[in-house]
């Protein structure tokens, strides 16, 4: 990269609101032995990105830290399985003292790298990444999900639940969904059997009406842990999976709990390990050859309002976020 030296980015010097987030120049990195160079086309938004910003989720950050996880680029140089030209992507990069993907061009560890299927939108393709490869391990890792079994997602109209609603029921899961009433339509075209709108004050009672043997998994994606209703609606061995709500102390009915069998899983992607990400990566690539992984994309912004990104995603926006740097 002797033709370029500087590069632009979306960074911090520290922890703190979006209006921390800096663009301008910086040092076009330099990868190493066992990293790939890659010019990077298109950027996603996720909630974690902006827990790593804030401070709210504790990792470590090299200053100035580069925001920003999921990517998918060009390979500008190689490495054993990569060749310069390849289309590829990423979805764990500004984490544990990575930097991250919101610029120009970015080092990526290869083992943190994978191809894109030809003939694949790049946009379509990293608005989907991080959702798909949480819900797959979340769903087949953590919850270990079996054909024929009832999963409740909630929040089913948003990135991460299009994500599981898609990947249960091509699994072969009986789906419920919550979502907003204008977010029917779409759960339905993701696969769901059932949705009700997260609004209905008879919510929990109707899900029971809807899985009189209990649900066997129950996905929380909205971080309002409501266990004194949902704990209940559990089948005998069913397991809750829960994915949001950092600040969350809610009353867990341990008596509902125990006599049913069951458990209640944190899961956070960002431990996943490279071998699991990968396998996530296996399966988000077959789907997305097939064009069955599909994410809506509601707001797409060029990198220099990387800020203005995270402040619609801490808005809870309607449709993924895109920068395009």
């Amino acid at each position: 990269m002797s033709d370029r030296q500087t590069m632009t980015a979306a960074y911090i010097t520290r922890p703190g609101p979006a209006d921390e987030i800096q663009v301008g120049p910086l040092p076009v990195p330099e990868p190493g032995s066992a990293e790939v160079l890659v010019k990077v086309l298109a950027l996603a938004v996720n909630h974690v990105d902006t827990f790593v910003r804030s401070g709210a989720y504790r990792t470590r950050l090299p200053y100035p830290f580069i925001i920003g996880r999921d990517l998918v680029g060009t390979a500008v140089t190689g490495a054993p399985g990569f060749a310069p030209g390849d289309l590829v992507w990423c979805d764990s990069l500004g984490f544990d003292g990575r930097q991250g993907s919101f610029s120009e061009y970015a080092a990526v560890p290869a083992d943190r790298l994978y191809h894109l299927p030809g003939g694949v939108d790049p946009q379509n393709a990293v608005a989907s990444l991080h959702t798909a490869a949480t819900a797959y391990l979340g769903l087949f890792e953590e919850a270990g999900l079996r054909i024929g079994e009832t999963i409740v997602v909630t929040g089913a109209g948003g990135g991460v639940g299009t994500a599981t609603v898609q990947l249960a029921a091509a699994a072969g899961a009986r789906v419920i969904a919550t979502a907003r009433g204008d977010d029917v339509d779409w759960c339905r075209r993701c696969g769901a059997d059932e949705v009700v709108d997260y609004h209905d004050p008879d919510l929990y009672a109707k899900i029971a009406k809807l899985a009189p043997d209990g649900v066997d998994v129950f996905w929380d994606n909205t971080g309002q842990h409501h266990l004194e209703q949902t704990v209940p609606l559990l089948a005998v061995g069913g397991r809750m999976i829960i994915l949001a709500g950092l600040n969350a102390a809610p009353v867990l009915p341990v008596g509902q709990l125990y006599t049913r069998d069951a458990s209640l899983r944190g899961f956070a992607i960002s431990n996943a390990t490279v071998a699991e990400l990968a396998q996530a990566a296996t399966a988000i690539n077959h789907l997305l050859a097939r064009g069955t992984l599909v994410s809506r994309i509601g707001t797409r912004l060029p990198l220099t309002e990387a800020a203005r990104s995270h402040h619609l995603q801490e808005a809870t926006p309607r449709g993924r976020i895109i920068v395009l740097p």
